[in-house]
């Protein structure tokens, strides 16, 4: 990743209605959820939701796929990972006790 698209990234992420929607929809792997199950679970009106997906989606960090007549979108984990590890190592430079806070994780299922 580089830092345009990291900023783009951070750009994304630095709104709470669109943090929901990536933190909703990490746990969910592949699986995904479909946009009326996100704008249930964030609080959000379809239109509002419209614009909040397509910024993430700009982003690179979640996708879109059809499922007859939903849309389906899940994160896309390995722009997330990317973009983390540029934090990381590019802007913190491998700093220990930045890299030890991140070790604090859970896998929880897409419930």
């Amino acid at each position: 990743m580089d830092q345009t698209q990291a900023l783009s990234a951070l750009s994304a992420l630095g709104q709470e209605t669109r943090l929901q929607i990536v933190r909703l929809l990490v746990p969910c792997g592949t699986e995904g959820l479909s946009a009326g199950e996100i704008g249930l679970r964030v609080n959000c009106a379809a239109s509002r939701l419209s614009f909040h997906l397509s910024a993430l989606e700009q982003a690179g960090l979640i996708a879109a796929r059809r499922d007859g007549r939903r849309m389906i979108y899940s994160a896309e984990r390995r722009q997330l990972g990317g973009l983390i590890d540029y934090l990381l190592n590019d802007c913190c430079v491998g700093d220990r006790v930045v890299g030890a806070m991140c070790l604090n994780t859970s896998d929880g299922p897409c419930t």
